[in-house]
């Protein structure tokens, strides 16, 4: 896989400030059951970095804080580690709401008969990937079988209540653009979602999150094969919308690796951009985080960046116009 990391360091992207922590992200690992084009972690199923109990133990003392939310379990397939249930049963009794960045797929699979029925039982808020509404795009990006397994895992969430009306259970879609552009107007394909999603399968869920596709890890790699790698960045640096800055995910979210170490968002973790010591400038681990403290420390910024702020803007959250 090509490195894009020389080509994103050296950038012109404006200073961050961070604000008030309130989003523990936490990628549980890269182990996954399923190896899409778009994964900025390239995670799959022979990966075999996956976050310890020990290092689980240094999360919970920040979920004690008392502006922190919101517990974020992204991976890989955050739910095939061992100790993906523990986790979440800990962070409800701080009475954190909890997010698991499900693929669907993980839910149909051996062993996990009954992961589905734990997430609804814990009132786990899922944010799933399904990459498009059509079939053709979604198994082109994500492996042949896996739109109808979404589809039968959908419909499997439904009929626990989420995506209800009047459900505490709630279900958003994640969208990725299958090539080189920019996402569509998030609330316009979110209509085209539920209306097409309902015509055909009787599916419903809450709302859509639109996410643009990072010029890192596999997908930057397959820019760079293809020759368009500068072109793309030709497109989100031609698509700056400077309003966004102040509703990006770094500014209020803390990204913590499968080993403990900490960093602005999930994008600079794949680049190994560390948040590091102001002191000694080392990486910064979860366990350093009281004794060193980061509100002060500058975002960490490179040419990727400006997927986050092109267009409509981009986060873990949707648009942020």
């Amino acid at each position: 896989m090509k490195d894009t990391w020389p080509l994103l360091k050296n950038t012109d992207f404006p200073p961050i400030t961070r604000n008030t922590l309130e989003i523990l992200q936490v990628n549980l690992g890269y182990l996954c059951n399923q190896s899409c084009l778009h994964c900025h972690v390239a995670a799959g199923p022979n990966r075999k970095e996956l976050m310890s109990r020990e290092t689980i133990e240094y999360l919970l003392p920040i979920l004690e804080i008392p502006t922190v939310h919101t517990l974020d379990l992204t991976g890989g397939a955050p739910e095939m580690n061992p100790a993906f249930q523990e986790i979440v049963l800990e962070a409800r009794n701080f009475d954190v709401k909890v997010i698991d960045r499900c693929n669907l797929t993980i839910l149909l699979e051996p062993g996990f008969e009954n992961m589905a029925q734990f997430l609804a039982d814990n009132e786990v808020q899922i944010v799933a990937s399904l990459p498009c509404y059509l079939e053709q795009n979604v198994d082109g990006q994500r492996g042949k079988g896996v739109y109808q397994k979404s589809i039968k895992a959908l419909r499997m969430l439904n009929q626990l209540g989420y995506g209800q009306n009047g459900s505490k259970l709630t279900i958003t879609l994640v969208y990725n653009p299958t090539g080189p552009y920019l996402p569509p107007p998030q609330k316009d394909l979110e209509t085209e979602y539920k209306s097409y999603l309902h015509e055909h399968f009787g599916i419903v869920f809450n709302q859509l999150f639109t996410i643009t596709n990072m010029p890192i890890a596999r997908f930057g790699s397959t820019l760079i094969s293809k020759g368009e790698f500068e072109n793309y960045m030709d497109l989100l640096k031609n698509s700056f919308n400077a309003a966004n800055l102040t509703g990006l995910m770094c500014k209020n979210l803390l990204s913590i690796d499968w080993q403990g170490y900490i960093y602005d968002c999930d994008f600079n973790q794949m680049l190994n951009m560390n948040i590091t010591s102001q002191n000694s400038g080392e990486p910064l681990h979860i366990r350093d985080i009281f004794v060193n403290g980061f509100s002060s420390i500058p975002v960490r910024t490179a040419d990727h960046c400006y997927g986050c702020t092109a267009g409509q803007g981009s986060s873990c959250g949707g648009a942020l116009d």
